[in-house]
């Protein structure tokens, strides 16, 4: 599918899309694979391990409509990918959250309408399903408009979707890798923020391999959710250091106990395949599309009303040998 295709990925430098380049490359052999991100240091670093002939990095910020414009003449597919994504970060700045995760969502629709583009996937996050913080908040807004975005097509080709999982493990400035430098440092103790807190739990490479799925899937206007296990965080830090004592330190901002990818009040739009959920658009298209029957030809059941895909209450909970085999595969 994406052999001989313009691809171009928004913030494309980090975790998720150097995951992303790299399965691209060993998979396809696209004709352009544009890394748009706004670090120059970042494309720097990464162009010294992604240096083909197909690539192409373009210093830009999704806040810049103009320049998005221009990055995506003549591309294919486009992964939105950049945000905003700390929670206390977006809590004590929420300004810049809203410039980003908002206003850049409207310019990356807007730049594909332009460009014809032929299919968007946005990456979303659990924190956009009944959010109680900022990041929650925009990137629920962002949802919206993506969904939305294929009624302003009109007569574009152009089709929006997408993509909600959870926790990736050991993308850069999750729990993981914190836990690690805690570990490394020869701290005495690592700090739980809650002893009940749960999060679902995938790997950088089943999150790229799931949005790569999901553009032969897509009609367009769908919410993609892979069915994933949950974790107790107070199970990761025992299994990654058993020998060291928890201290409890209290909930973040903006933090939940829980999260939830499928929520109860969606779940008369809420139909479930095999390996994954599909959330039904809330709005109606000018086209019609059957959701139940996706592009490859998988066929989704609508589920019970008041059905809820919540990390506390997953039939999957991970157990200590199953994180570090997890946290194992995600290392390489």
């Amino acid at each position: 599918m994406f052999t001989n295709k313009n691809i171009l990925i928004t913030g494309g430098t980090g975790s998720f899309g150097k995951q992303y380049v790299k399965t691209i490359l060993e998979r396809y052999t696209p004709n352009k694979l544009i890394i748009y991100s706004r670090d120059e240091l970042k494309q720097f670093e990464m162009e010294q391990d992604f240096n083909q002939d197909c690539m192409r990095y373009f210093i830009g910020d999704v806040r810049d409509r103009e320049r998005l414009i221009q990055a995506m003449k003549g591309v294919d597919y486009v992964i939105h990918a950049a945000a905003l994504k700390q929670v206390p970060a977006a809590e004590y700045n929420p300004m810049e959250c809203i410039k980003t995760n908002i206003h850049g969502a409207e310019n990356v629709i807007y730049a594909a309408l332009a460009n014809d583009v032929e299919k968007v996937i946005a990456l979303s996050t659990d924190k956009a399903a009944s959010p109680i913080n900022l990041y929650g908040a925009t990137k629920l807004v962002s949802d919206k408009l993506f969904v939305a975005a294929n009624n302003v097509a009109g007569g574009h080709k152009t089709r929006f979707s997408a993509v909600r999982y959870g926790n990736v493990v050991g993308s850069r400035g999750s729990v993981v890798p914190f836990f690690q430098k805690q570990i490394d440092s020869g701290a005495d103790h690592l700090p739980i923020t809650d002893a009940r807190m749960t999060r679902f739990w995938i790997t950088l490479q089943q999150g790229v391999d799931f949005v790569l799925k999901n553009f032969e899937r897509m009609h367009g206007g769908e919410i993609f959710v892979p069915k994933i296990p949950s974790v107790k965080v107070s199970d990761l830090a025992t299994a990654m250091a058993p020998q060291l004592p928890h201290k409890i330190i209290g909930i973040r901002p903006g933090e939940k106990l829980h999260e939830i990818m499928c929520p109860a009040d969606d779940s008369h739009l809420t139909l479930e395949f095999s390996d994954h959920f599909v959330i039904k658009p809330t709005i109606q298209f000018s086209r019609y599309a059957d959701f139940s029957v996706n592009g490859i030809g998988e066929k989704g059941e609508a589920v019970e009303q008041g059905t809820e895909y919540h990390s506390g209450k997953n039939p999957h909970f991970l157990s200590i040998e199953e994180i570090l085999s997890f946290n194992q595969h995600a290392a390489k």
